[in-house]
C-alpha cells in the first residue's frame, strides 16, 4: 500500500452534522484509484461542528492490503479496527465508550451499500453486523491470507533448504562403515553354538554357517583315534570353530531364543559443499539367528548365521559463517516410508546425538575445510575414542580458543565448554590460557598437568578473583572441599581475619581427617566440614557479629555452634515476620476487642478465644506446623471475612492445641486442624465444635452453660485476656 500517496490525498470532509440522538460519530466512504487500482476509503468524523473537516482516523482498504490512518498521532496501523469486550460487546477503535451501535453511525445508506459490494462480506442468518464489521471482517481475512502465505513460503523455504542438502550430501559408504562398526564396536565377535550328546558335540558357527558333529572327549577304541576332536566346549569361553577357524564364544542351544543382538553408535565425517562438513550420526546393530529344526523328538540345529546393518539417524551440517543444521531421519507410520526433516521429534521420542567413536575417515575428509585446525582427532584421542563431534564444531565456532585448550592438553576444560558451560570463560576474546580461564599465569602448569580439572579450575579462578596468592598444594587442598562451598563469598570473610593454610588445618581439625589421602571418607568429611563452617561464619555475619573476635571465628565445636546459630537465626527471621504482620493486619487486633465476648466459650476440659493479634497466629501457626500464619488467612481476619480461633485445654491454656477458622457471615466453622495438620481425637473434637457453633449462632457462646460439662453443672465461665 502506497502509504505517503495516500497520506497526500485531500480528507472528504462532513458536509453538515448527523442530527441523530446518541450519534457521536460519522464514517463516510469514497472509492478512490490509487496506483491504477481501486481503494475504498472510510473516514470517521467527530459529530460536531468543530470536527467537519480533518477526521477521527481514515481506512484505506485495498484488494489485497489494508491500513488505518490516526490523524491525531500520525501514525498506520494494521490493527484490526473492531475490539471485541469480555461481555460481548462489539465497539470500533476510536470509541472509547459504549458498545457502537448508535454511537457511530454512516453518512447515507449508499456509503453502507459501498462497503457491502467493496468488501464481499456476507452475513449469515444468524448473524448481525454492524457497518464498520464489514470492513473488519475484509481486514481479518486479508490478514489471515497473509499470514498463510508466509507461513507457506517459510515452508517452501526449508524444504528447499533441505531438498539442497540432501543433493550435496556425499554418498554413504556402507561397506566401509559396516566393516568399521564389525571391528570396533562389536570387536568381530562370533557365537559357536554347542549341543552335547554324550562324548560328542553338535556345533553351529555364526560366521561360516555351518553345522558339524565332533568328538570332544578322547574314546579308548581304536576307532576313536580316527574320529574328529574339537575342545570341550564351556559356555561364556572362547572355541575355534572347527569349519572355518573361526573364535567365537561357546554358547549352549538351549539358551538362544529367537534373533538378538548387539547395537552401538559411530560418527563418519564427510566434505560438504568445498570447505563444509556434515557429520552423520550411525546406529549399527549386529544381529545373530540360529535355525532350528525338528527331527522326531528332538530339535537340532541346522545353521547359523550373523548380519551388521548401519542405519543414519542424524546429519548435522556446518559451513563457514552460517549456523548448523541438524537433520534427523523419520519415519512415517502411516505412509511406511522413511523421510529427513530439518526438526528433530518431540517429547520423549527424540533422537539424541551422543558421544560415540568416530571413524578415521573423518579426520583425513576434514582436511581443506573451516575445521580442520580444530584440534578434533587430539580431543578424540585424549577423550579415549568416543567423542560428540557435532557439539565440538559447534563449540569451535562459538569458542575458536578451543584448539589451543587441547593442544595445551586441557581436554576436561574443553568437556565444559563442549557441554555448554561458557561461564567459565573469563575473556572470550583472549589468546592466552590464562587471560581466557581467568588465572594467575604462575598456575598454568598446574591446571594442565591436571589435565584441567574442573575443580582445580575453579579454585584458581576464585584466587585471582579474591586477589590472593596460594601455593600448589594449597589450590589442590581447596579443590578437595569443592569449590561449591566457597562459592558464597564467606570463605573471603575468614581471609580477613586468618591465613589460607591456618583456615585449611582449621577444617581438616574439625573433620579429624586429612588432606590428599585418596580416602573418598575422609574427602566427604571435609567437605561436610568445609560447608558447615563457612555456613556458620555466613550466620554470624549475618546476624552481626564481629568476626575479628577468635572466639567467634575459631569455635571449639563446630556442630554446636552451628546448631546455636541456626536456632538464632530462626529466632530473628520470626520476629521479624511478626512485626511485619503487625504493622499489615492491625486491624486484627481490633477485631479481637470486639468479638472476645461473643466468641468466647469454655467447659470443664476446653475453651475457645479469638486470636489476639496477627503476631499471635503466626506463632500459632509456628508452634503447630501448620499453615494458619500464612497471609491469606491474616487477610481474610483483618477484612472481617473470617475470624481464627484458639482452640486450648484448660489445663495448658498457653500451649497451642487446635485452631479454627470460622466465617463471620453464617458463624460456620470452615476448617480446623491440629498441629501438622491432623485432627486428633476427630471424633470427639467435631461434636464439641458443632455444639460450639449451635450456641454461636444462638448467641450463647458467652454464657455459662458448658457443652462438655460431664457433671451436669454449669462452669463459670473463665475471664478473658
Amino acid at each position: 500500500m502506497k502509504r505517503k500517496t495516500i497520506e497526500k490525498i485531500p480528507y472528504t470532509g462532513l458536509k453538515d452534522v448527523v442530527k441523530k440522538e446518541g450519534a457521536e460519530c460519522v464514517g463516510i466512504t469514497a472509492l478512490k484509484d490509487v496506483g491504477n487500482e481501486p481503494h475504498l476509503f472510510m473516514e470517521v468524523y467527530r459529530n460536531g461542528a468543530d470536527s467537519l473537516d480533518v477526521p477521527v482516523v481514515r481506512v484505506v482498504l485495498a484488494g489485497k492490503d489494508f491500513g488505518t490512518y490516526f490523524t491525531g498521532r500520525g501514525e498506520w496501523s494494521r490493527a484490526l479496527i473492531s475490539c471485541h469486550s469480555y461481555y460481548g460487546s462489539r465497539r470500533p477503535v476510536w470509541e472509547k465508550y459504549g458498545d457502537g451501535q448508535e454511537a457511530s453511525v454512516l453518512w447515507s445508506e449508499d456509503d453502507l451499500e459501498r462497503i457491502k459490494d467493496f468488501t464481499g462480506v456476507k452475513e449469515r442468518s444468524w448473524q448481525k453486523l454492524e457497518w464498520w464489521e464489514f470492513l473488519n471482517e475484509r481486514m481479518r481475512a486479508i490478514a489471515e491470507q497473509e499470514r498463510r502465505d508466509r507461513a507457506h513460503r517459510k515452508r517452501e523455504r526449508r524444504r528447499q533448504a533441505l531438498k539442497d542438502r540432501e543433493e550435496n550430501t556425499p554418498q554413504l559408504r556402507e561397506g566401509l562403515v559396516l566393516e568399521y562398526a564389525d571391528r570396533v564396536l562389536f570387536q568381530e565377535k562370533h557365537y559357536l553354538y554347542y549341543k552335547k550328546h554324550g562324548v560328542r558335540v553338535r556345533v553351529a558357527c555364526s560366521k561360516c554357517g555351518g553345522v558339524t558333529e565332533r568328538r570332544w572327549k578322547p574314546g579308548i577304541s581304536y576307532e576313536s583315534q580316527f574320529e574328529a576332536m574339537t575342545g570341550e566346549p564351556r559356555e561364556g569361553s572362547y572355541g575355534t570353530c572347527p569349519m572355518c577357524g573361526a573364535i567365537g564364544e561357546w554358547k549352549p542351544q538351549g539358551k538362544v531364543k529367537g534373533k538378538y543382538g548387539r547395537r552401538g553408535f559411530l560418527f563418519l565425517g564427510q566434505k560438504y559443499k568445498g570447505t563444509g562438513m556434515v557429520f552423520r550420526y550411525i546406529e549399527a546393530e549386529k544381529g545373530y539367528l540360529l535355525g532350528l529344526a525338528c527331527e522326531g523328538d528332538e530339535t537340532v540345529m541346522v545353521n547359523a548365521c550373523e548380519e551388521v546393518s548401519a542405519v543414519e539417524l542424524a546429519r548435522a551440517y556446518f559451513e563457514e559463517g552460517k549456523e548448523p543444521q541438524t537433520d534427523f531421519h523419520k519415519r512415517d507410520p502411516y505412509l511406511g516410508k522413511n523421510f529427513w526433516d530439518d526438526c528433530n521429534i518431540g517429547y520423549v521420542g527424540n533422537i539424541r546425538i551422543c558421544s560415540a567413536p568416530v571413524m578415521g575417515e573423518t579426520y583425513e575428509n576434514m582436511k581443506g575445510t573451516f575445521l580442520q585446525y580444530c584440534a578434533m582427532r587430539e580431543y578424540d584421542a585424549a577423550e579415549g575414542g568416543s567423542i560428540n563431534p557435532v557439539d565440538y564444531a559447534g563449540g569451535y565456532i562459538h569458542t575458536p580458543q578451543i584448539e589451543m585448550l587441547v593442544k595445551l592438553g586441557l581436554p576436561k576444560v574443553v568437556e565444559k565448554l563442549v557441554a555448554g558451560y561458557y561461564g567459565i570463560v573469563k575473556n572470550s576474546s583472549a589468546n592466552r590460557v590464562d587471560q581466557l580461564l581467568g588465572i594467575r599465569k604462575e598456575h598454568v602448569r598446574q591446571l594442565i598437568r591436571h589435565r584441567g580439572d574442573a575443580q582445580i579450575l575453579e579454585v584458581l579462578q576464585i584466587e585471582k578473583r579474591m586477589g590472593q596468592q596460594w601455593t600448589e598444594e594449597q589450590v589442590e587442598d581447596l579443590a578437595e572441599l569443592n569449590p561449591r562451598t566457597m562459592a558464597n563469598g564467606f570463605m573471603q570473610e575468614v581471609l580477613e581475619h586468618m591465613g589460607v593454610q591456618k583456615m585449611l588445618n582449621l577444617i581438616s581439625r574439625y573433620a579429624d581427617a586429612g588432606y590428599g589421602t585418596g580416602c573418598s571418607k575422609a574427602t566427604s568429611r571435609l567437605q561436610e566440614a568445609a560447608w558447615t563452617y563457612f555456613d556458620y561464619i555466613g550466620m554470624r555475619k549475618d546476624l552481626g557479629y564481629d568476626l575479628a573476635n577468635t572466639v567467634f571465628l575459631m569455635p571449639k565445636d563446630l556442630a554446636a555452634a552451628h546448631r546455636e546459630m541456626v536456632l538464632e537465626q530462626s529466632r530473628e527471621a520470626a520476629e521479624r515476620r511478626i512485626r511485619e504482620v503487625l504493622l499489615r493486619f492491625p486491624l486484627v487486633k481490633k477485631h479481637y476487642r470486639r468479638l472476645r465476648k461473643k466468641f468466647y466459650y469454655g467447659d470443664s476440659e476446653f475453651f475457645i478465644r479469638p486470636a489476639r493479634d496477627a503476631g499471635e497466629i503466626i506463632m500459632e501457626g509456628r508452634v503447630l506446623h501448620h499453615c494458619v500464619g500464612g497471609d491469606s488467612y491474616l487477610q481474610k481476619y483483618n477484612d472481617g471475612v473470617t475470624v481464627i480461633l484458639f482452640l486450648r485445654r484448660k489445663k495448658e491454656p498457653e500451649e497451642p492445641y487446635i485452631t479454627v477458622e470460622v466465617r463471620m457471615e453464617d458463624l460456620k466453622v470452615l476448617q480446623w486442624y491440629g498441629e501438622y495438620d491432623t485432627k486428633p481425637d476427630k471424633k470427639k473434637m467435631d461434636k464439641w465444635l458443632d455444639i460450639y457453633a449451635t450456641k454461636l449462632k444462638c448467641g450463647l457462646a458467652g454464657t455459662q452453660e458448658g457443652p462438655g460439662d460431664e457433671s451436669g453443672q454449669q462452669v463459670p465461665a473463665a475471664t478473658t485476656a
